[in-house]
């Protein structure tokens, strides 16, 4: 791993449940804003399905399996509400920010949130200035994860070929869309939204490291430490 890792010039972070400890919050609030339509799942309902989904795929998935056409004001009164619900509680994941201080490489983010919602997460917990213009989402590519399209389209703007990039995902399609982008990809299972983390090792497709906390991260990466 040493020597791979030596290769590194760049680290991609995926946003929700790696930067942010943001998915219980919006799991939360989508089983809330979907009860005045008469559709009733559970938090772990979301986690199962649509993690690593932009919003509105997530709304016409809801609509195809529940057979109910949401209002076009859905996606908008959701996001607004969270806008909300970040702002009284959103933080980052634990350790995060004793881990992004010390990277010998450059860092972006690239994430299936739209660039509002990613632009809002990024400035309630201080970390605008952080990444500045580096932060991607899906809208600037044709596919969302799992296709490659968006981490391949970060590299090209942070001028970094794929194999010397390393991401970091939470999510199933995050890490196939890493993999078919031909980048090494880690798992992150330390976010409140994990339940279970030899389940979510066991569900981690590839050959991909796993950790649950960001004290692990230069222990398994000394190279990318200063």
């Amino acid at each position: 791993m040493a020597d791979a890792l030596r290769s590194v010039d760049l680290v991609i972070f995926d946003c929700d449940g790696v930067i942010a400890d943001s998915e219980i919050i919006s799991a939360n609030l989508l089983v809330r804003q979907l009860l005045p339509y008469g559709i009733r799942i559970d938090a772990d309902y979301v986690f199962r399905n649509f993690v690593g989904k932009s919003f509105p795929v997530v709304a016409d998935i809801i609509g195809v399996r529940f057979g109910i056409e949401l209002p076009s004001t859905f996606v908008g009164d959701y996001r607004a509400a969270l806008r909300e619900a970040f702002a009284d509680s959103l933080q980052t994941t634990p350790g995060f920010l004793d881990i992004l201080g010390q990277l010998t490489c450059p860092a972006c983010v690239a994430t299936s949130s739209s660039a509002p919602r990613v632009a809002h997460t990024l400035e309630a917990l201080g970390l605008t200035d952080h990444f500045g213009a580096d932060v991607f989402t899906a809208s600037q590519v044709a596919d969302g994860k799992p296709a490659p399209d968006l981490f391949l389209f970060a590299a090209r703007a942070m001028s970094t070929p794929p194999g010397r990039c390393l991401v970091i995902e939470d999510s199933v399609p995050g890490i196939e869309a890493a993999l078919a982008a031909g980048m090494k990809v880690w798992r992150y299972v330390g976010a409140s939204h994990i339940g279970d983390v030899a389940q979510a090792r066991d569900e981690t497709p590839g050959d991909v490291t796993v950790f649950d906390n960001w004290d692990q991260f230069y222990v398994l990466a000394p190279e990318l430490r200063t």
